[in-house]
């Protein structure tokens, strides 16, 4: 069974998303994306935190409409579970990207300053652009729902 070990753990659980919530995940994406490009440059953390929330609610969007949502705690770490799940090795190295973003986005809005360069926040917003991008031809591509635009 797919994503049984999630199951198991009470991390997600079964739910039936409309294509209009799926769509709004991507279009908070898609917000999330132009304010980190408004703020690259006077504030290089907070474009990371866009960043990283817009590659997170993309993923949200991938597990809505794989059928899932997450459930209980640390729900961020549990989306990145399950993308990793899902796409299993096709994109490995980008999920490992998108925990990692997780991490430091937590230390950046929790803990301490002077954590993020520009030059970095920067990669991660081009990042972020590739992920969106890929998730929604992922689902677009699936022909559930119409191209977002």
């Amino acid at each position: 069974m797919a994503y049984e070990s999630l199951l198991a753990e009470k991390k997600i659980k079964a739910y039936h998303a409309q294509p209009s919530e799926i769509q709004q995940l991507l279009h908070l994406a898609a917000r999330d994306l132009a304010a980190a490009t408004r703020n690259l440059p006077e504030d290089p953390e907070w474009a990371y935190s866009m960043s990283y929330n817009a590659v997170l609610q993309s993923g949200r969007a991938w597990m809505f409409y794989q059928g899932y949502r997450p459930r209980g705690a640390e729900n961020h770490a549990v989306v990145v579970e399950f993308v990793r799940e899902s796409f299993g090795n096709r994109y490995t190295n980008e999920v490992a990207l998108f925990d990692q973003m997780r991490r430091k986005r937590n230390r950046v809005i929790y803990e301490t300053t002077g954590l993020v360069s520009t030059n970095e926040a920067k990669q991660i917003l081009e990042f972020a652009q590739k992920w969106v991008q890929i998730i929604e031809s992922e689902i677009t591509g699936q022909n559930r729902l119409p191209k977002v635009e």
